[in-house]
């Protein structure tokens, strides 16, 4: 089986699970953090080497206060078993999205969890955090442009590979597969740029029944596509396919 170099995850469906349970949201939203931990585990074990998880956007803020408080909450619980986690195996963490809005304590805990775990060579895990891609490409114009004002480059020097130099994902591989669960079949403001050629897998399974068996069918799904990237398959005599 040909497993993806990087796979991108749309955590979605915590409340309607936690609600089909008769619990809160925010218990949903427990579990599904837990989960994150099981299935980083899966994937590293399956040959995977980038795995970039959606856990909260630049909208999530419109949430009622009480969810929000809660998340962050969660967060902030969530960075200090993740330091634990990324000791044991190995695993780098990087953290994506406009930290700005995020607490003092927060950003600290965050900025702590990358610099000790900046050398390990496991998993390179990506958590989007207050991330939205248009706000992303709108960031990183504006440090364009702000270079060019100084003479650091002409408008002409300007290329597709400059522009992914300056979003928060830079030095990281585009993904090659994005899952998203719960039914929902749109990006909603995720990596935007970087899907550009990825391959989309919808389930109708809440992210926290995903399970290591859900992650193999996506990828074996993965594997049926024919990735041309724009272009034109061959034939082996050299015939358009």
């Amino acid at each position: 089986m040909n497993v993806p170099r990087h796979v991108a995850v749309i955590l979605d469906g915590n409340g309607r699970w936690a609600k089909s349970k008769g619990m809160p949201r925010n218990y949903g939203h427990a579990q599904g953090s837990k989960n994150v931990e099981k299935i980083c585990e899966e994937a590293w074990r399956m040959g995977i080497k980038y795995l970039t998880v959606y856990a909260f956007s630049t909208e999530n803020w419109s949430r009622p206060k009480d969810e929000v408080d809660a998340l962050m909450k969660l967060l902030r619980n969530y960075m200090k078993t993740c330091l634990k986690t990324a000791a044991k195996n190995d695993m780098k963490v990087r953290v994506i999205g406009d930290k700005t809005r995020l607490d003092d304590d927060i950003r600290s805990r965050i900025a702590e969890l990358e610099e000790a775990t900046k050398n390990n060579g496991g998993l390179n895990f990506q958590i989007a955090l207050n991330y939205g891609s248009r706000d992303e490409i709108v960031r990183a114009v504006q440090r364009i442009a702000a270079d060019v004002r100084v003479g650091k480059m002409e408008p002409e020097d300007i290329t597709s590979e400059v522009i992914s130099s300056y979003l928060d994902t830079h030095d990281i591989p585009d993904p090659d597969l994005l899952i998203r669960t719960s039914g929902e079949e749109r990006l909603s403001n995720f990596l935007l740029w970087q899907l550009a050629y990825s391959e989309f897998y919808f389930t109708d399974v809440l992210w926290p029944d995903f399970t290591k068996e859900d992650l193999v069918k996506a990828i074996e799904q993965y594997n049926a596509r024919d990735r041309r990237y724009g272009g034109v398959k061959k034939k082996e005599g050299g015939e358009d396919v």
